[in-house]
């Protein structure tokens, strides 16, 4: 079976080439050979290459940069979903898109439902609901994957922030009111591949179709998030940290306080996911063993 994967340079899309060798003719295309900005391009790439399954891996995800250029995190987490959704439905192959917590505006007491109101607080957030809808108007076999706080070894992320500041800081000062999942981008990798073992043929991912949220088990906030990578015995650095309030770090854009996502429909269909500080030990074992 041939799967299309997006954004191979990326955090999710370096770690699904490992996750779906095997079996399958995986073609990983990053920017320079595949541009979301660019419409024409991503017909004339699905019609050659006829894709059975497609994972849209890439994203704009400079969340404080949409706010002043909104039009143009539109163009690749809005548009460039709807299109690959038209084509997908048009070869009769399925979709498989990432999206994430912050379509949600963190109100909620409590973890977030699949069907809760979305009601994004940033440009970023909205253009992620966007995408999110116009892949459900095309109507076509697709699984929306909510995700939330992702981390790994490439990329830009929280966690390779915190061990670059602590090569030259002694004390960090980090959010403490805000609460999400941190979530391994090699646990997304395994847990589409999981999706793809399940229920591989594209017919069988339609009759699967809809949203569900994907995030590692348990929840704590990025002061707690800093205090587990710095517990940590591979990590060499350890600074003294600081919780404070998000008004103590002032963004551009606006972050939701609740990301806790309830992965409740995900496990019932597919199986059992890790709990993050398991996910991130692991993460930083392999870190240290390369």
């Amino acid at each position: 079976m041939r799967i299309l994967v997006t954004g191979r340079n990326g955090q999710v899309g370096a770690a699904l080439s490992a996750a779906l060798s095997g079996p399958h003719e995986l073609i990983a295309l990053d920017r320079s050979q595949l541009d979301l900005a660019d419409a024409d391009a991503i017909r004339t790439a699905m019609r050659e290459l006829q894709p059975a399954i497609v994972i849209n891996a890439a994203a704009w995800t400079a969340v404080d940069v949409a706010e002043a250029d909104e039009a143009a995190a539109f163009r690749i987490n809005a548009d460039a979903p709807r299109v690959l959704a038209e084509e997908s439905a048009r070869l009769g192959a399925a979709l498989i898109h990432y999206s994430t917590d912050y379509v949600f505006d963190g109100s909620k007491q409590g973890a977030w439902l699949e069907d809760d109101r979305p009601a994004p607080l940033s440009a970023y957030g909205r253009s992620k609901l966007a995408g999110e809808q116009a892949i459900a108007a095309v109507g076509g076999a697709h699984l929306i994957l909510r995700t939330s706080w992702v981390y790994g070894l490439h990329g830009k992320n929280f966690l390779l922030t915190m061990l670059k500041l602590a090569e030259t800081r002694n004390e960090l000062a980090i959010v403490d009111d805000q609460i999400g999942a941190p979530t391994w981008s090699q646990t997304l990798a395994d847990a589409t591949a999981a999706i793809i073992r399940e229920a591989g043929e594209p017919a069988q991912l339609a009759a699967l179709s809809g949203i569900y949220h994907l995030c590692a088990g348990g929840q704590t906030s990025w002061f707690g998030f800093a205090q587990a990578i710095f517990s940590d015995p591979s990590v060499p650095n350890r600074p003294q940290l600081r919780p404070i309030t998000t008004a103590g770090y002032p963004t551009p854009a606006q972050r939701p306080k609740n990301s806790v996502m309830n992965t409740d429909k995900f496990r019932r269909a597919f199986g059992d996911l890790p709990a993050w500080n398991d996910a991130l030990a692991d993460c930083l074992r392999r870190r240290a063993a390369h």
